[in-house]
């Protein structure tokens, strides 16, 4: 870049402008400048030059500084940077152009992003949003508490448009003091943000036809007086305390009859009742500051926004003494473009709206919060490591896909809440997205700030459990296991004609749980295979009804223990094998009854009882005791041996009575009665006979 070499020079000018193309390549004819509290200024000029190819890129974007003299000999600055430059004609071997220049809030029109901002404050925002620019030259004026704002969003807005609108929200604005060279933006919230302007302290006013010259008046001074709405409202819902109305109301100090009117807003962007009474009161103040203005005009250079002054015979005095100046629109032309000299002055006005100084100020909300129309997809984020990352709400994290900055963990947004097919009071669906699901997101009201999961969705990473196109006739709900998978439980449809199932796999363990009755029809078959164990407790009555057989296999040992009594009925024929031995322990009696023919049949039977085992047919009976053996009956005993049967008795004797009859002992070769002592036959009558021989034979025979 080369300075131009020029025969005019701005050194005795009462307006000259510094740029970086030397002292004196340009000349200002004229400039207009509009500023407003809460707006960026601007400021076009028109300039003469002898410089007639002058390389635009020397002077777009780079800063400039205007400086007007004042009438004290003291010095007023409009600091900026080029935004616009023009080559408009050429005239009498000058150049004429035109520059437009901005503050350097401007640039963030040129910017924009999507990204989140987390548990900060509005002016910890902005400042961020500045400093990330690399613009420092700001200070703050700010006297109120900003509540921490748990989510933030910037979403498809310029830089300026998102730290703006959180300005007007939150009743925060902005003035701009200039210096050469530089300028800074002040954040402002008050009446006492203000100053000021050095020298301009006080004002005065005349009407045109009494201003004197060489002095600097307030020639127009206009009151205006609107209608506004007295009574400001609104209303917000925490879902963490959904009985808390969160109503909070703003009524003004209206004079006027018609005060009364109101205005009824939702939602109003708060979760707490305190920070809902300043957002009403922010409001009320916002459409209030201005109900009550003045219009002027004057010649006055040192009239700026942002400053206060004292207005001195004021046309009426009800609205106090002191003002702050709102807005401005100052247009001023130089001498003679080629003059050196400050000629016969400088033609310079302003306009510009001022309030009592005293009334609180708030910037009017022009800036649009964006809408996000309809749904977007996000990827469920967490903490490394974690599948599962969630609160007490059953919320999650998400990484949208617009959001640069974040790393997909578990700071990536604020808690999202997600919609649920049901949801009571302890009750309800419950299915919660994992981390690295993709999931559907929209937003309460458009709003970027409140997101809430309302779907999810498959894609390229996360296939559905079965192949579409190959098993679309099954449905399924699919499970998981956590943490590294590997199993799962799943209920599944299969609609497929004639192959239809319900098919339930549980990974582990399965509870069901039934209050009252159960009822289960199987219409054919019916297979249980139980791995391990099998426990069935039923605590009162069970009844079983097989319509046909029933077999039941035992690989191993069966206990069966009845509390109570047992009965069994069998209406056919009952067998049973046992392979081995059978112990059967009765602690009480035992009987059994057959109606018809009962058969044991065994290589040694043995029956043992500790006192008495009887065998008893009608009448007849064989009782065995500890004391002997007794054999009775009514009728007739019989004992028939094929061989020889013998009865004796080691100890004692063997008596044969026959009470009434006879007794009679018969051979069919012989019959003898032995004794190796004596032997009596005995009788009132006895006969001994052979119907070949009869021998009675002995040591000695004695027949009387």
């Amino acid at each position: 870049m080369t300075m131009a070499k020029t025969s005019i020079t701005q050194e005795h000018r009462q307006i000259a402008i510094s740029t970086p193309l030397g002292p004196n390549t340009f000349l200002v004819r004229r400039m207009t400048i509009s500023e407003a509290l809460g707006a960026p200024f601007e400021c076009e000029i028109d300039l003469t030059s002898e410089e007639s190819e002058i390389a635009f890129d020397d002077l777009i974007g780079k800063n400039v500084t205007v400086r007007l003299e004042l009438s004290d000999r003291q010095t007023r600055y409009f600091n900026g940077y080029v935004s616009q430059f023009q080559q408009t004609a050429r005239e009498e071997g000058l150049t004429e152009y035109h520059a437009v220049v901005v503050p350097w809030l401007w640039f963030l029109t040129r910017t924009s992003d999507c990204r989140i901002f987390q548990e900060k404050d509005v002016p910890t925002i902005i400042k961020e949003v500045f400093r990330q620019h690399g613009f420092t030259d700001f200070e703050e004026q700010l006297s109120g508490a900003y509540r921490t704002w748990e989510y933030c969003v910037q979403y498809r807005e310029t830089d300026f448009n998102f730290v703006s609108r959180l300005m007007e929200q939150e009743g925060i604005y902005y003035y701009f003091k200039h210096e050469n060279g530089k300028h800074t933006l002040v954040l402002a919230d008050s009446p006492t943000s203000h100053s000021t302007y050095p020298g301009y302290e006080q004002i005065e006013y005349h009407q045109p036809d009494e201003i004197i010259a060489d002095r600097e008046f307030i020639t127009s001074w206009k009151v205006n007086q609107s209608i506004q709405p007295g009574v400001f409202e609104l209303k917000d819902f925490d879902f963490k305390n959904p009985s808390d109305p969160l109503e909070s109301k703003s009524i003004a100090e209206v004079a006027h009859e018609q005060g009364k009117f109101g205005v009824f807003d939702f939602p109003g962007e708060y979760e707490t009742s305190g920070d809902g009474d300043m957002y009403a009161r922010i409001r009320q103040e916002e459409v209030h500051a201005c109900r009550v203005s003045v219009s002027c005009e004057s010649d006055c250079r040192g009239i700026a926004v942002g400053s206060k002054f004292k207005i001195i015979n004021a046309p009426r005095r009800d609205l106090g003494d002191e003002f702050l100046v709102i807005s401005a629109n100052y247009y001023l032309e130089s001498e003679h473009a080629v003059s050196g000299s400050p000629g016969g002055g400088l033609p310079y006005t302003v306009s510009f709206i001022a309030i009592p100084a005293q009334r609180q100020f708030r910037p009017g909300r022009q800036t649009p919060k964006p809408l996000i129309q309809g749904p977007q997809t996000a990827i469920v984020a967490g903490k490394s490591g974690e599948e599962i990352w969630t609160d007490e709400h059953g919320r999650v994290k998400l990484q949208f896909h617009w959001d640069r900055y974040s790393r997909g963990d578990e700071n990536s947004s604020c808690w999202v809440r997600v919609s649920q097919n049901w949801a009571g009071k302890r009750w309800g669906a419950f299915f919660l997205p994992r981390v690295g699901q993709e999931v559907i997101v929209e937003f309460l009201e458009g709003d970027p700030d409140r997101p809430i999961i309302t779907g999810r969705v498959y894609n390229g990473q996360n296939m559905p459990p079965y192949k579409p196109q190959e098993m679309g006739t099954i449905s399924t709900i699919k499970s998981n296991s956590s943490k590294g998978g590997g199993g799962f439980n799943e209920i599944r449809f299969e609609d497929k004609k004639d192959e239809e199932q319900l098919f339930i796999h549980a990974q582990k363990n399965m509870d069901i749980r039934v209050l009252n009755d159960r009822f289960e029809t199987v219409m054919h078959d019916r297979h249980l295979v139980v791995g391990n164990d099998k426990h069935e407790h039923v605590k009162n009555d069970r009844d079983e009804l097989v319509d046909a057989n029933h077999r039941e296999k035992i690989g191993a040992d069966r206990s069966l223990k009845v509390e109570g009594k047992e009965a069994k009925h069998v209406a056919g024929e009952q067998s049973l094998t046992v392979d081995a031995d059978v112990h059967e322990v009765f602690h009480a009696n035992q009987s059994t009854e057959v109606t018809a023919k009962a058969t044991l049949k065994a290589d040694i039977i043995v029956l043992e009882g500790a006192t008495n085992v009887t065998l008893k047919v009608g009448d007849s009976f064989v009782a065995i005791t500890s004391d002997g053996v007794k054999i009775g009956t009514n009728g007739q005993i019989v004992l028939e041996a094929q061989s020889d049967l013998t009865a004796s008795s080691s100890t004692g004797n063997v008596a044969l009575e026959a009470s009434l009859g006879e007794l009679s002992a018969t051979g069919m070769s012989a019959a003898s009665l032995s004794s190796s002592g004596q032997t009596s036959i005995e009788g009132t009558m006895v006969s001994v006979s052979g119907d070949a021989m009869t021998e009675i034979r002995g040591g000695l025979v004695q027949i009387n």
